[in-house]
């Protein structure tokens, strides 16, 4: 399998390819001879005029056309939600090929994207239909917590009906072989409850009771090693302190939260249980300060860095 790295430069018209160019540009000569990026050349290099970097991208980009490129900064446009979506498209054919080991993706707008006609709730949804998955889960990355989601982009009413005992204990699953691929022995998860203390012995709902407690159960029973249910506004803090390796949580926010309070600018978006492997800045396009040179590219390379302990741990999953 290769171990290039694939960067889709994400939205035309947003931060992605600035912080694309800068991650580039600061890497070693090695790092980028592994280093493509999936986008348009005449704005990547509308991008490095802006930061003033100098880098020769002709070698590196896989240059996919926009009608009217470079297109202006920081303006909602249909045709920069198709391009976004076909530079996606197209790293993820490479990565089915075996072409490029993994996949890094910048931002994209998904109001851009819908009004192009990809009617997605975003990357995960996005790749788990071009690669014909059945499910794929968001984890989110830091040095000190990391957490996956049973739930992500739903309502909150249909997160608590997605939270059944099997979704539950697939999660757990997923999460502990991707510890494992990226080098824990024996990882430590914990899965956050639903309810306001975990229901309170049916007090509060009964959920944590019927559904989640036997998923922890089940994985138990095969040999993960898995704490749970644990009341959701205490479990995050003892992950953080080093009593967990990992959290389970039960819908978008109730994982967002603590991770963008304590690793905003450094947490990673990871797709779990995919064909191909992808990370992703976890940020949005930034339209506000697009085409200025000043976005923070630092969540950028730690996304690059994460892709490449995946290649190197390819093998390890299980």
């Amino acid at each position: 399998m290769s171990n290039i790295i694939g960067i889709t430069m994400g939205d035309p018209c947003g931060v992605g390819p600035e912080i694309t160019v800068r991650a580039v540009a600061e890497m070693s000569d090695a790092d980028r001879a592994a280093t493509r990026i999936y986008g348009n050349l005449p704005t990547l290099e509308a991008a490095r005029s802006a930061l003033g970097v100098e880098l020769d991208l002709l070698p590196l980009v896989v240059d996919l056309p926009i009608e009217g490129a470079p297109l202006p900064w920081g303006q909602l446009s249909p045709v920069a939600g198709d391009a976004a979506f076909r530079f996606i498209e197209k790293a993820v054919r490479d990565s089915e090929a075996g072409d490029i080991g993994c996949i890094v993706t910048a931002p994209i707008n998904k109001e851009a994207l819908n009004l192009a006609g990809h009617h997605y709730d975003g990357h995960t949804g996005m790749l788990r239909s071009l690669t014909g998955s059945a499910a794929a889960y968001m984890l989110l990355a830091s040095e000190r917590l990391k957490v996956i989601h049973v739930s992500t982009h739903v309502s909150l009413q249909e997160a608590i009906r997605r939270a059944t005992t099997e979704r539950v204990l697939a999660t757990i699953r997923a999460g502990n072989a991707h510890l494992k691929r990226i080098g824990y022995d024996s990882p430590r998860i914990a899965i956050a409850g639903i309810n306001p203390h975990c229901g309170e012995n049916g007090l509060f709902g009964t959920e944590d009771d019927d559904q989640i407690a036997p998923a922890v159960a089940a994985a138990r029973a095969e040999g993960i090693d898995a704490h749970g249910p644990i009341s959701a506004d205490t479990v995050f803090h003892r992950a953080y302190s080093g009593a967990f390796d990992l959290v389970v949580a039960q819908y978008h926010d109730q994982g967002h939260i603590p991770i963008k309070l304590v690793a905003f600018d450094t947490a990673v978006n990871v797709s779990v249980d995919l064909p191909i492997d992808r990370t992703s800045v976890d940020h949005g396009t930034a339209f506000d300060i697009a085409g200025k040179g000043i976005a923070n590219h630092g969540n950028m390379n730690s996304a690059i860095a994460y892709a490449r302990r995946l290649l190197a741990g390819r093998g390890q999953q299980g």
